[in-house]
């Protein structure tokens, strides 16, 4: 028998690495001040690639219930370009659908009703699943229906009992989220009915790769996924890819457009161009994961050069941006408050607490307006025009910004 772990869709052992990342703290387990010091949980982050189905995977799972909590501090609508994102999407889908009053929209881990809110304003009846009951909340009260639970096959099957045909499921960077992949795109199967469409976005591995965008990776992404990947495990469901679409957001995404295998629903161009470029960069062989341990340890170099740099030159760096992404990096970087001065974020329920790990402070942004920091690190380096056009004030006055991935760089607006 193999000592190896297996993967999460097929079951075949693993034995290639993809990254090793160490020891890391749970991203998005913000420290209470009041802890300050105290030893934190830390999990490996070790990633595979299964040499079957192409999965990328975390290979120790944290469980899920340690993550998405009651009190879970990732609010979607804290991004103003996530919210456009989320509306255009809206509008289009209701368009194309020809949506309206007798159907309904479901979206799966709906956070605070980012989506949601907009068909709801359209009049289209919806309805959020989203196990994280804090930010279930904070749909209610924006008026979107909101079921906290996590989504699986045998949940899926009690609302179709009840009647629910939904003529949209859509969910947004969730299936990378989810522990259980073959419950969750069973469950997906077992909701779908007739003509009906799944919209599923995703980050691409293609990109991740291209832009050595390790710090994608923590342990609320227990997959890290491929047109190929995802292919292979929507068929072993009754599930066909009819259309595929590249999207700029979170550093390079793909949404895939499924239906069941007996939809009315034609094959696009589209989806054999992503698989030929797919095939190009051998993601459908080990050749196309090898190298890339390398190139993420040349990224943690250049970040620790420039960090070391600005403090033997007395220059003050704060970080932008609590997020999962910028603890990953932080963590495997060996990264803390000897280094980064402190860190700024909008939403409430990050501020005056710790990064986990690095155990850096968490302030409200206006510190930086009597601070004047001579650098600022954009962590979410996927927002870094958002950001850096939020703070161009800062920029008149000499503040630089930095984004540490693919290499580092510096810039001034």
């Amino acid at each position: 028998m193999s000592d190896y772990p297996k993967c999460r869709h097929c079951g075949t052992p693993m034995p290639r690495t993809f990254v090793d990342l160490g020891m890391s703290a749970v991203a998005n387990s913000y420290v209470p001040l009041d802890k300050a010091g105290a030893p934190e949980p830390k999990f490996r982050l070790h990633t595979r690639v299964c040499e079957n189905c192409w999965l990328v995977q975390i290979d120790q799972d944290v469980p899920a219930d340690q993550i998405f909590s009651g009190d879970y501090a990732y609010f979607s609508s804290f991004s103003t370009s996530w919210l456009e994102h989320a509306k255009t999407y809206a509008t289009r889908m209701t368009h194309e659908l020809d949506l309206g009053p007798d159907s309904l929209v479901v979206e799966i881990a709906s956070n605070d009703g980012y989506l949601l809110q907009y068909f709801v304003g359209a009049g289209i009846p919806v309805l959020g699943i989203e196990p994280s009951g804090s930010v279930a909340k904070a749909a209610e009260e924006k008026g979107v229906a909101t079921l906290v639970e996590f989504f699986g096959e045998d949940l899926a099957k009690g609302l179709a009992a009840k009647g629910k045909a939904p003529d949209l499921i859509c969910s947004a960077n969730v299936l990378a989220h989810v522990p259980d992949i073959n419950d969750f795109v069973a469950g997906v199967a077992a909701l779908l009915t007739g003509d009906a469409i799944y919209t599923v976005e995703f980050p691409h591995l293609l990109r991740l790769i291209e832009d050595v965008q390790f710090d994608t990776i923590y342990h609320e992404h227990y997959s890290y996924l491929s047109l190929v990947s995802v292919e292979r495990i929507f068929a072993d469901y009754g599930l066909r890819v009819f259309h595929v679409e590249a999207l700029p957001t979170h550093g390079g995404s793909l949404r895939v457009f499924a239906c069941l295998d007996g939809a009315n629903h034609a094959e696009r161009g589209s989806v054999s161009d992503m698989r030929a470029r797919e095939t190009d960069a051998k993601l459908d062989r080990a050749e196309g994961y090898e190298g890339f341990d390398a190139r993420v340890k040349a990224v943690r170099a250049g970040l620790l050069d420039f960090l070391q740099s600005a403090k033997a030159e007395g220059k003050s760096v704060v970080a932008y941006g609590a997020a999962a992404k910028g603890n990953t990096m932080l963590n495997y970087c060996g990264i803390g408050p000897e280094l980064i001065k402190y860190c700024v974020d909008r939403n409430p329920a990050k501020q005056d607490t710790l990064l986990p790990g690095s155990q850096i402070r968490v302030y409200d942004p206006e510190v930086m307006e009597t601070d004047r920091p001579d650098y600022v690190l954009i962590l979410p380096w996927n927002l870094r025009r958002e950001i850096s056009a939020q703070l161009s004030h800062l920029g008149d006055k000499g503040t630089l910004f930095v984004i540490p991935v693919p290499a580092l760089e510096i810039f001034s607006q």
